[in-house]
C-alpha cells in the first residue's frame, strides 16, 4: 500500500533516538540474512524508496524487508501497463481456475517500475461484501509484472531478509464481532509506510484499546518497536471507536506539522500529529470527514498534476476520490453525529466504482487494479492528468 511525495518531509520527532540505518538498509551487510523468510500471509506490502520490499504478515504478527534482485532502474514508463483479466492470467500460471485467484495487495518498485501482487487461491471463500481478503485467505505468492506484462514469480528461497516481530498483536483466538468465523488476527497489521525515522504499522493489538500504530527502527531489528493506541470520533456511528483498526493512512504534513492522515471502515477521514503518537500513549484524532458508510477504503496516495498536490482513495465500494490537502486546515473537526451521507472535507469522484488497490507509478501516471462491469479485474494505468 504506497505513498506518495511527502515522506521524505517528516521531521527527526518521530523515533528521533533511531538514527542509524534509516535512510535504508544495504543487503550486503550482515543486517540483513540470507535464506527463505518464514513469511505466513503478505497482508500488506510496501517498497522503500531504495526499492527494500517491505512485507506486512498479520498471521506471524511481523514485518518483513526483501532485497530482491535484478530490479533494474528504469526512466518515467511511456506506455501504460494494461493487462486485461489479470486474474485469468494468474490463474493459467497457478493451475487454478479464475474464480479461485484473489489478489491481496499491489506495490510498484520505485526504481524499476515493477508491479508486484501479493496473490492467494482464497477467493472462493469470499462470501461476504464487508470481507477484506486477508479475513478469508493468507497471501503466500509473490508475482512481479514488468512494464512490458512479463508475468513471472519471485522465488524467495533464497533472498536477503530481515524480520521484526510487532508486540502484543492481537491474538488469533479472537474473533470479529460480526464477520461471521473471521479471526481479528487478519487485523494484526492493516497498513504500513516507510519515512525517514522508521516503519509505521497500523492495526490491531491486545491492548484495552485495540486499535494501534507500532513505529520499529529501520534497518529492521535495530532498537525496539514502541506502540500507541489510537481512538477516534466516528460521526457517522455517532461515537467514539477504540476497537476499530486504520484501513490505510498517509504520513502527510498538515501546514508545518507531521500528521498521520488515516481512514477507518464507513470512511472517516482522520488525522493525528506524529508528535502525539508517543510510545505508551492513547491519543484521539481529529475527524475531519466522513466520506460515507459501508465502505472501506483500501488505499492512499498522494499525486501531483503539474506543481498541484492532489490525495487519491480507493475504496471496496465508492468510486475513487480525489481531495484537496489545503481542505484539511480549513474544515473543524466533526464531534457530534453525522445524519448526513458526508460531511466535512469534500472529496471528487474521478472514476467509476471498482478501483482497488492504488500506486504511484513513476510521476505521471496511477497503476491500479479495476473491477469491470462485467467482473473482470484489470491491472492497468490512469494518467495522473485525468485527475484535473
Amino acid at each position: 500500500m504506497p505513498r506518495g511525495r511527502t515522506l521524505a518531509c517528516l521531521l527527526p520527532l518521530l523515533l528521533a533516538p533511531v538514527a542509524d540505518g534509516a535512510a535504508g538498509a544495504d543487503p550486503s551487510t550482515d543486517a540483513f540474512q540470507r535464506g527463505r523468510p518464514a513469511i505466513r500471509s503478505m497482508s500488506v506490502l510496501e517498497f522503500a524508496p531504495d526499492g527494500t520490499l517491505l512485507v506486512g504478515d498479520s498471521k506471524a504478527g511481523a514485518v518483513w524487508a526483501l532485497a530482491l534482485a535484478g530490479e533494474e532502474p528504469r526512466g518515467e514508463v511511456e506506455k501504460p501497463l494494461r493487462i486485461r483479466d489479470i486474474e485469468g492470467k494468474l490463474a493459467a500460471r497457478m493451475g487454478a481456475s479464475p474464480d479461485e485467484v484473489l489478489i491481496h495487495d499491489l506495490a510498484v518498485h520505485p526504481l524499476s517500475k515493477n508491479h508486484f501482487l501479493a496473490v492467494s487461491r482464497g477467493r472462493q471463500a469470499w462470501s461476504s461484501l464487508y470481507e477484506m481478503p486477508n479475513d478469508v485467505a493468507d497471501a503466500t505468492l509473490l508475482v512481479r509484472i514488468s512494464p512490458d506484462g512479463q508475468i513471472d514469480d519471485v522465488p524467495l528461497d533464497d533472498v536477503p531478509f530481515q524480520r521484526a516481530d510487532l508486540p502484543n498483536p492481537v491474538e488469533p483466538e479472537k474473533s470479529h464481532r460480526w464477520k461471521t468465523g473471521v479471526s481479528l488476527r487478519a487485523d494484526a497489521i492493516t497498513d504500513l509506510a516507510w519515512t525517514e525515522e522508521g516503519i509505521l504499522v497500523t492495526g490491531l493489538s491486545n491492548e484495552e484499546f485495540a486499535a494501534s500504530l507500532w513505529r520499529l527502527p529501520y534497518p529492521l531489528g535495530r532498537g525496539t518497536a514502541r506502540a500507541t493506541t489510537l481512538e477516534i470520533f466516528h460521526g457517522a456511528h455517532g461515537e467514539y471507536e477504540t476497537h476499530a483498526p486504520i484501513r490505510t493512512f498517509l504520513p502527510y504534513t498538515i501546514g508545518d506539522r507531521p500528521h498521520l492522515l488515516a481512514s477507518y471502515l464507513c470512511t472517516p477521514l482522520v488525522t493525528f500529529p506524529l508528535a502525539d503518537l508517543a510510545d505508551g500513549a492513547h491519543v484521539r484524532g481529529t475527524t475531519l470527514a466522513e466520506f460515507g458508510f459501508g465502505n472501506a477504503p483500501i488505499d492512499m496516495i498522494e499525486v501531483r498534476i503539474g506543481e498541484t498536490p492532489r490525495i487519491l482513495m480507493s475504496n471496496s465500494m465508492l468510486p475513487l476520490m480525489t481531495f484537496d490537502p489545503a481542505d484539511l486546515g480549513r474544515h473543524p473537526a466533526i464531534t457530534s453525529e453525522v445524519t448526513a451521507y458526508t460531511a466535512g472535507v469534500p472529496y471528487t469522484a474521478r472514476a467509476a466504482a471498482g478501483i482497488q488497490q492504488i500506486d504511484n507509478y513513476g510521476d505521471t501516471l496511477v497503476a491500479l487494479l479495476q473491477r469491470a462491469p462485467n467482473g473482470r479485474l484489470d491491472l492497468t494505468a490512469m494518467p495522473v492528468d485525468r485527475l484535473r
